[in-house]
């Protein structure tokens, strides 16, 4: 398997600080990455870095065949390749647009419908990947007016919408209700499963979120990474414990995981 990410010693410095230090890691084709650590780790510096929006202080960053900074790599080609869904992008999209505009807007680069005309091809393509993500029922609504769980499984359609070679998820569960992490997580396991879906790195501070189907994950703190690896070797008590800087303990039940403190003495 090529490998779609590579980072060699990646370090992102801003203002005398690491966000990330050092970090060496690299994701295969077809695997399904999960970034785990506590705030301020450097899960979305390292998200923003794959994602080729944001360039090495230190280090070689690869993506998909091409090192960013060097000469030949034209990140405009880039970028089509890779598929995101964040709240950094949320705020760029009109909320005055509908769910199927919002969608469609992808297949030119665009956060913004202007005067493009779509053909049959990508509006058929729009309407299958909001299906996929259970958003038939809305796609008159306008994106402004969407749940918070709603909105999440929209961009998830969106950043398909170009057929990334990599997918980039930075926190799709976060404010979701219990039902709405569980619809969103049971939606990403099918994706995750699907053997011609894109490579996929998710950022989440919950192992709860971790949907079947992801093979690895990637513990980060202080910028630094403390294991990278299959989930079933990596994703252990004493790991998730150094990881958030507390005595966890984790335990996989059935396709899931969960964790939780140990009682105080």
């Amino acid at each position: 398997m090529s490998d779609v990410l590579e980072l060699q010693d990646v370090s992102v410095v801003r203002e005398g600080r690491a966000l990330v230090d050092q970090v060496s890691w690299s994701v295969k084709e077809g695997e399904r990455w999960v970034i785990l650590g506590p705030n301020g780790a450097g899960k979305t510096t390292l998200l923003n870095v794959a994602s080729s929006y944001l360039y090495p202080s230190k280090g070689t960053a690869t993506i998909l065949g091409e090192t960013l900074g060097t000469p030949g790599t034209d990140v405009f080609e880039l970028r089509p390749r890779i598929g995101m869904a964040g709240i950094a992008m949320a705020d760029k999209l009109p909320k005055k647009q509908t769910v199927l505009q919002t969608v469609l807007t992808a297949a030119y680069g665009m956060t913004a419908g202007w005067q493009e005309e779509y053909e049959d091809i990508d509006e058929q393509r729009a309407r299958a990947f909001l299906d996929r993500l259970g958003m038939s029922e809305y796609l008159e609504r306008r994106f402004g007016t969407l749940s918070e769980g709603e909105r999440k499984r929209t961009l998830i359609a969106r950043a398909l919408m170009t057929d990334p070679e990599l997918l980039l998820l930075d926190e799709p569960a976060a404010g979701l209700d219990l039902g709405g992490r569980e619809d969103l997580v049971r939606r990403l396991g099918r994706l995750a499963r699907d053997p011609i879906a894109p490579s996929m790195i998710m950022v989440t501070h919950h192992v709860e979120e971790i949907a079947p189907g992801f093979t690895h994950v990637l513990m980060i703190r202080q910028g630094k990474v403390l294991a990278a690896g299959p989930l079933e070797l990596e994703l252990t008590s004493r790991n998730l414990s150094l990881c958030f800087g507390l005595p966890l303990v984790v335990e996989q039940v059935g396709d899931r995981w969960t964790a939780q403190g140990l009682p105080m003495s």
